[in-house]
């Protein structure tokens, strides 16, 4: 049909993991390749929908809507990890909301009372929230089912991730030395997962450019606490001071978080860069190549729009 009869998608976080599902839908025989399936940076993941901080607008506007779709259609079977959760987003200085909130059918601003101490304007909208762990997962059993593989081993280079007609470089920030592209940047990002003790609805507090995020995702008996923003670190360990600090910004918002017993600490290193790299590119690999990375904090919020975007690349 397309003279593409095998694909290798190298990564398999949100963007690897979708972008597969997408290509083996579509009929093509893929396999997928990382060094961690599914990849440690989606799994640290809060995850809300929303395209925050991340260019270029205009397609960034075009993907983020194609996953809103998807995740709304994926939000009907409790299987996948994925919730519309109603919550609001707070701001202690703005008064103008994210524009991306102002589309959703029963986005509100907030009244006065229904805000945290401390904050001057807010807005209420219901949005999807996704369970990392389960939706991965989920993923990984949607991919088996059409047939495509995957192979959990570390590849130090493009040419080495075949045999393939097309690579679909997914791989964050493994696409630094991968593409290489030396405008690949990490922003260490940390959350802390708590019991939860009686949370149905999300806060996020709008920071800016902060390295200090607030905001928590509840997932049923479990409850996401964010955040950080860390520019330029790469490393995956815990840090205990910035987890002591993420508990006491979200408990000063929700006091029931207070105690809340600590069950896991997340880690990752959003690959961030001037823009969302979704393109193909004439490589001497023996293969097309077909780049999608570079998704920063965003990647699950475009996920399903970017994969798309890589099908009609590779065909």
């Amino acid at each position: 049909m397309t003279g593409v009869e095998r694909v290798v998608v190298v990564g398999a976080g949100v963007a690897g993991l979708t972008t597969a599902v997408v290509l083996a839908e579509a009929g093509l025989a893929v396999h997928v390749v990382a060094e961690e399936i599914p990849g440690v940076t989606s799994l640290a993941a809060g995850a809300m929908w929303g395209p925050y901080l991340v260019e270029p607008k205009a397609k960034v506007d075009e993907w983020s809507r194609r996953s809103l779709e998807v995740f709304r259609e994926l939000a009907g079977d409790p299987a996948t990890g994925v919730r519309l959760t109603s919550g609001i987003e707070a701001s202690r200085t703005a008064e103008v909301p994210p524009e991306w909130a102002t589309t959703l059918p029963d986005h509100r601003p907030c009244e006065a009372a229904e805000l945290p101490p401390g904050f001057t304007a807010g807005y209420r909208f219901t949005v999807p929230l996704i369970d990392m762990p389960v939706y991965l997962g989920y993923l990984l059993r949607r991919l088996e089912a059409t047939g495509g593989t995957v192979e959990e081993r570390r590849v130090p280079s493009l040419a080495q991730a075949g045999p393939a007609d097309v690579l679909v470089n997914c791989s964050g920030m493994g696409a630094r030395e991968l593409a290489p592209d030396g405008d690949l940047r990490p922003i260490r990002g940390q959350h802390v997962v708590v019991e939860n003790p009686g949370l149905t609805e999300f806060f996020s507090e709008d920071t800016g450019t902060s390295p200090e995020l607030l905001c928590f995702y509840p997932h049923g008996k479990t409850v996401v606490l964010g955040g950080t923003a860390v520019e330029g670190e790469v490393g995956l360990a815990r840090d205990d001071e910035a987890a002591a600090g993420i508990l006491a910004r979200c408990a000063e918002v929700e006091p029931r978080l207070a105690g809340a017993r600590v069950l896991d600490h997340r880690v990752g290193a959003r690959p961030t860069r001037a823009a969302v790299r979704v393109e193909e590119e004439r490589a001497t690999v023996g293969a097309r190549v077909v780049h999608n990375y570079g998704h920063g904090g965003a990647g699950v919020t475009l996920s399903w729009g970017c994969a798309g975007e890589a099908l009609r690349l590779a065909l």
